[in-house]
């Protein structure tokens, strides 16, 4: 077996990049000798550096953890490490179960959406949710994703990917009626954590595909069907963003539920 490698053989071996090698070098956490001809020729107790330093960078140890623990390990630091390492791969197992059990809901989630009926006024009782809301209009939905920023922001602990179908806006129904406009005034996130909460009870929904300029017609529909069958509006309009641009380029695969509560 050899005793010796260059820094080509070490980085094909391991998939390192030459400059991290040399990285690993110059803050010396690795001292390769040189050749005759001045290569440098790294030996097996580099190597076990070398499987160390991947090792801990994987689980996110700092260079500088790295560094103090391979200039001086002993018995008693190296069962230090291994302990510490139980506890970073423990928490890494935390957040991919946490990130599997996001992916999972965004699947069910889109399937569902998928299989809502379309252009169908119905009846649902839908109980309070919690919620984290800005109290701000928009416009235009690039003024939208920065308030849907803002929100996610306010819950560090959720992961969001790929969008997410329990983001609305509140839609004035005032002006919608008056004038045929739709008027933003808030965008909420829904979320168990949230210090806000959208009321329960019973709202009159219908979903449908394209564009969110189709909201007007059906929420005016919405308005009409209530007044038909003797409801009392009690509310403002909630537009829940089901398949938005965060899941399809595609404007014609956009799917928007619109809730009106009623009494």
């Amino acid at each position: 077996m050899k005793n010796f490698f260059k820094i080509g053989e070490i980085s094909k071996l391991y998939g390192i990049g030459v400059d991290s090698i040399r990285y690993y070098e110059e803050i010396g956490i690795i001292k390769p000798k040189r050749s005759e001809s001045g290569y440098r020729h790294y030996s097996i107790h580099d190597i076990w550096k070398l499987n160390v330093i991947r090792d801990l960078r994987s689980i996110g140890f700092t260079m500088e953890q790295i560094r103090k623990y391979l200039n001086h390990h002993t018995v008693s630091s190296s069962l230090s490490m291994l302990e510490e390492e139980k506890e970073a791969i423990s928490k890494q197992m935390q957040h991919l179960q946490k990130l599997q059990k996001n992916v999972e809901h965004r699947l069910n989630n889109i399937h569902s959406a998928l299989s809502l009926p379309l252009d169908k006024i119905h009846l649902r009782n839908i109980p309070p949710r919690h919620c984290h809301r800005l109290p701000e209009g928009y416009e235009t939905e690039e003024e939208m994703d920065l308030l849907i920023k803002q929100l996610i922001n306010l819950n560090q602990n959720r992961l969001y990917i790929i969008g997410s179908n329990q983001i609305g806006t509140i839609v004035s129904l005032p002006a919608l009626l008056n004038k045929g406009t739709l008027s933003y005034q808030s965008v909420f996130l829904i979320d168990d954590e949230g210090s806000d909460i959208i009321d329960g009870g019973d709202y009159l929904c219908v979903t449908y595909h394209g564009s969110y300029e189709k909201s007007a017609y059906w929420g005016q529909q919405l308005t009409q069907y209530a007044h038909t069958h003797n409801f009392t509006i009690h509310g403002n309009l909630l537009e829940i963003l089901w398949i938005d641009i965060h899941t399809t380029s595609d404007e014609s695969e956009y799917i928007t539920q619109l809730q009106l509560p009623i009494k």
